[in-house]
Parts: C-alpha cells; structure tokens; sequence
C-alpha cells in the first residue's frame, strides 16, 4: 500500500503507513485505545485474542496515521475471518483496533483509514467487512452508520455481551 497523503488548512499532511500489529507505535496505541475502553466500560479493556501476525498481507492489513512531525495519531486494521464457531461467515474481513488519539479527532482521520482498510480487503478478495463495538462507543456508532454500515447478527469474541453492538457493510 503507498502512503496517502491527506491535508487541509487546518491540518497538517498526514500519511497513512502500513506497520505490523507488533510494531513500537501500534503496541503505544493499542495500549491507550484499551486504557479509553476501560474507561468507557469499566473494566480490563478488549481482551479479543489478537495475534500480530493476523494483519500480515494478504491476510489483513495495520495502519498508522502519521503527522509530517512522525507522531502516530491514528490507528485500524483489518483481518480475514472465515466461516467459524464465533458467527463469522466466508468472505469476512473483521475490523479492529480502529483509534484516534484525542488530540487528532475531527480531522477526519478514522473516515480516511475506513476507507483505505475497505479498500484493501476488497482487493484481498474479501466480501464484506465486519465490526464489533460498544454503546459506550456512540462516536464510533455514528462513522460506522454514515459510512454505510448496518447492524448485523452478532459475532466474535463479545457477542453474547448486551453492550456489543455489530456491523456490516458489503466490500
């Protein structure tokens, strides 16, 4: 994937780069993402089994927004999922670990990584890109739904939790 530039006169250029799961600035933000979720619901964070692995091409995809400065703001990923007992169905492309720190939001920085992780699975073959998230998320509820998502059965590590909420949209 290149780096796409995205900027405005109220932003500074921001680039979006593909890193490992494992890598020291995804790992950075991974941690405060689950440090906003236990916020939220009050408890240990997401504990969804993630190995780092999941989002090596051609198999899923881990994005960093950068500022020209080099400070990572932004993070998604996607992963392949496949008919299994968690309610996934062939085709599926899981969305995780989408994140802008607060400084950054309203740049429009989760919109920009949705759109190039949905464009990537669907290149990757995938059919449809799925996700999980919260009530306690309504930010995340509302880019999910203008970005043409739609609630969907539940599946995945939470979907037996009354707070999970799912969604689905057609690559």
């Amino acid at each position: 994937m290149s780096i796409q530039p995205l900027s405005s006169t109220a932003a500074p250029a921001i680039t979006l780069h593909p890193v490992s799961f494992g890598h020291p600035d995804a790992i950075a933000l991974n941690d405060r993402v689950q440090l906003e979720y236990a916020e939220r619901y009050g408890d240990e964070g997401d504990v969804t089994p993630l190995d780092p692995t999941m989002f090596d091409a051609p198999r899923g995809l881990y994005l960093i927004a950068y500022d020209a400065a080099g400070t990572p703001l932004a993070t998604g990923g996607w992963r392949t999922q496949d008919k299994n007992a968690e309610e996934y169905a062939d085709g599926d492309a899981e969305l995780k670990r989408m994140y802008v720190t607060p400084e950054a939001r309203g740049l429009g920085l989760a919109r920009r990584i949705l759109a190039a992780l949905e464009e990537d699975a669907r290149a990757a073959g995938r059919v449809r890109m799925v996700l999980e998230t919260g009530t306690k998320q309504p930010e995340a509820i509302a880019l999910y739904l203008s970005s043409g998502y739609e609630p969907c059965a539940k599946f995945g590590h939470y979907r037996f939790e009354d707070l999970s909420r799912c969604y689905a949209k057609a690559l």
